[in-house]
């Protein structure tokens, strides 16, 4: 393994966290489409140069509380730079894993399979942009960061010279399953929120613990979760009606609950399994999550929150990442 190259697996996997949370706080502050167009902004490299045309589609919507304004296109564009630096790191990264992978002793997979993914995310953002936010690619770009994010995760603590590892294999292979499966959920739970997100159900229910005031409230889960169709309609044309909204919201609260406690009886069986630190951080940021996002109903959706809630996911994704490699290296297999 080359220094240079573990060094930049971690820049690279510290960069995607940020691209992953800048990429929420576009999202959350609507300004997805500050720049209608892609890779620039009106063919522009940059906002200041297309100030021109950003004025004038500012002065056709009426003013700067439509979807195009100055700061909007900067937010939209500060995301695709950095978006365009971590691609240039995970290149890298796979060109030097091919080039120098007798000294780095690890197959050039991962990282081929990492740029595989970036060119996808690429299109993926390229597509949220064309088509005007529908939920299903909206909510597919975030499920491609989040992925990004974590298998760099995967490679980075792979190549460090010491990692946690479960001192007992037999436990840990007994672990091994049940820590895959909590992987699951929370991915499950990410793209939840990520559905919530893109069609803006996010405050469908106001209050907490009940949904206007009833544990099971009217809801639609057919027009819900048609995933097929342009923001705010249904797959007819038709508008979406709010019982659609209250399904997708009520939906991601019950995956929340079903992951505190399956992903918090996790925790407790790791600190107990001899990695305690592990366990422990990942029992903090669940209790973190389902706070930031109780706050979130609570609050109103205050931009702060919001955008914390979907960092704290990637954390609590990342954590996941780094438990079940730590029992994946004290199985003896795998070794």
């Amino acid at each position: 393994m080359t220094a240079g190259y573990r060094v930049l697996a971690g820049a690279a996997t510290c960069l995607a966290f940020v691209v992953v949370v800048v990429g929420a706080y576009v999202r959350l502050s609507d300004a997805g489409l500050g720049c209608p167009d892609w890779p620039g902004c009106y063919g522009q490299i940059t906002p200041d140069h297309a100030r021109a045309e950003i004025d004038a589609a500012v002065q056709a919507q009426g003013g700067e509380h439509g979807p195009v304004s100055v700061h909007k296109a900067w937010k939209e564009m500060a995301h695709r730079y950095l978006a365009g630096m971590l691609g240039l790191a995970i290149l890298a990264l796979t060109l030097l894993a091919w080039h120098q992978r007798a000294q780095i002793a690890r197959s050039p997979t991962l990282a081929t399979a990492l740029l595989v993914l970036v060119i996808f995310q690429a299109a993926l953002g390229m597509w949220t942009v064309t088509l005007l936010l529908k939920p299903v690619i909206v909510t597919l770009h975030l499920l491609g960061g989040m992925a990004t994010l974590a298998l760099l995760a995967w490679l980075t603590v792979r190549e460090k010279s010491r990692v946690p590892v479960m001192q007992d294999a037999a436990r840990a292979r007994r672990l091994r399953p049940w820590a895959a499966l909590g992987l699951v959920i929370v991915v499950v739970q990410i793209a939840l929120g990520g559905w919530v997100s893109s069609n803006y159900a996010a405050l469908a229910c106001v209050d907490f613990p009940t949904c206007h005031g009833a544990w099971v409230p009217q809801m639609d889960f057919r027009q819900g979760f048609q995933l097929v169709r342009e923001l705010g309609r249904t797959a007819d044309g038709g508008h979406l009606r709010y019982e659609a909204l209250t399904a997708i919201h009520w939906t991601h609260r019950a995956g929340a609950l079903v992951t505190f406690v399956y992903v918090g009886a996790l925790a407790l069986a790791v600190i107990r399994s001899g990695l305690a630190w592990l366990g422990a951080a990942l029992a903090v940021v669940l209790a973190l999550q389902v706070a930031l996002g109780i706050a979130n109903v609570l609050a109103g959706l205050p931009l702060p929150i919001a955008v914390a809630h979907n960092a704290v996911a990637a954390v609590l994704l990342v954590t996941m990442v780094m438990i079940n490699f730590a029992l994946s290296r004290a199985t003896p297999k795998f070794s």
